[in-house]
């Protein structure tokens, strides 16, 4: 199978972040990395990617779903007990922010629709006391 046309450039970001985290490490641990080693580093990082986009899609597809969720990407994870508890701990988060957001709503659109009712009612009083003196 080719490789989509997003690859070269996606590569290249890829070992571009590679060689600054490379570039972190060297000058905290005075140590160097050759551009060897930085491409060698670059290119495994970008297959365990690959991996990791694969077996992402085949959890969702063994779920019969289309979209990748949170539950595949702990999944994904749970080989490293630390990374599994960030993820866990970040997807919670989210959760709870989206909780939150779906509540603010509620309350703006159901704070509207009282609002709209007491204008109607005020209409309706009006109407009542238009047709009253017309009477």
């Amino acid at each position: 199978m080719a490789a989509p046309l997003f690859y070269p450039r996606l590569k290249a970001a890829v070992h571009y972040t590679v060689g600054c985290l490379c570039q972190e490490v060297a000058e905290d641990k005075g140590i160097q990395f050759s551009k060897q080693t930085i491409a060698a580093i670059s290119e495994i990082t970008f297959r365990q990617c690959e991996n990791f986009a694969k077996d992402l899609e085949m959890f969702a597809r063994h779920g019969k779903r289309t979209v990748i969720n949170s539950e595949d990407v702990k999944l994904l994870a749970r080989r490293s007990n630390s990374l599994l508890r960030y993820i866990t701990q970040k997807s919670e988060e989210l959760a709870l922010n989206n909780l939150e957001q779906k509540e603010r709503k509620k309350k703006k659109s159901s704070a509207a629709k009282g609002r709209t009712t007491s204008d109607e009612q005020v209409e309706a009083v009006m109407a009542e006391s238009e047709d009253s003196n017309m009477a």
